[in-house]
């Protein structure tokens, strides 16, 4: 439950990934703010029916503060590679399949990217995050961020998780998976989408 002291200070993310959590809790906590999963609750996945990551992101946040009657975060976000029409875009965790994981949706990416040159392999990562104060809530609070980069030939790097191991960055002289964390939580399509969400948060959670 809340702390009595900042009953709005506590959230739920609507999502169970273990490495999503810590990138969020460790930009949100400084706000003051405790992120806690969906999972704590056991709640089942929202059922993501939207065409855009906006839409998806809105879903996700609704269905967490439906179900823990508390307020919500939802994030959706996801690569989009130009040589491929923008895929796998808001299927990129599944991109491999329902059950894919990290290691066969980048075996699949690689694939579709076979004989794609490397001046054509750009992309970047979208990210859009959607914070909600009840579950019908009529106004939420809506960010979006953009990381642009390109696909490299094959993995590099230990850290992060889905496609970072693949990300090149320019600037930076390698993946987002060899990034520092704090380098990469204010470079990313999610730092960029918190930081903004965050600025909206301080104004309405001033007190």
């Amino acid at each position: 439950m809340p702390d009595s002291n900042h009953p709005g200070r506590l959230l739920v993310l609507a999502s169970g990934n273990a490495g999503k959590l810590k990138e969020l809790s460790s930009m949100l906590m400084p706000l003051g703010w405790t992120v806690r999963s969906q999972g704590d609750w056991q709640l089942s996945e929202a059922v993501e029916d939207g065409l855009s990551f906006v839409e998806n992101a809105l879903i996700k946040a609704r269905h967490a503060a439906r179900c823990t009657g508390l307020q919500a975060l939802g994030d959706d976000s996801g690569l989009v590679v130009d040589a491929l029409g923008g895929m796998p875009g808001i299927y990129s965790s599944r991109y491999a399949g329902a059950d894919a994981d990290d290691k066969a949706n980048n075996q699949k990416l690689l694939h579709a990217l076979g004989a794609v040159p490397e001046s054509e392999r750009t992309a970047h990562f979208y990210c859009a995050m959607v914070f909600v104060r009840h579950a019908e809530d009529p106004a939420p609070l809506i960010s979006t961020g953009k990381w642009p980069g390109k696909i490299m030939t094959r993995p590099r790097g230990e850290g992060g998780f889905g496609y970072d191991p693949l990300f090149w960055v320019p600037g930076s002289g390698c993946t987002s998976a060899e990034l520092p964390a704090d380098i990469k939580n204010r470079l990313s399509h999610r730092g960029q989408a918190l930081s903004a969400l965050a600025t909206q948060m301080k104004d309405e959670f001033r007190n």
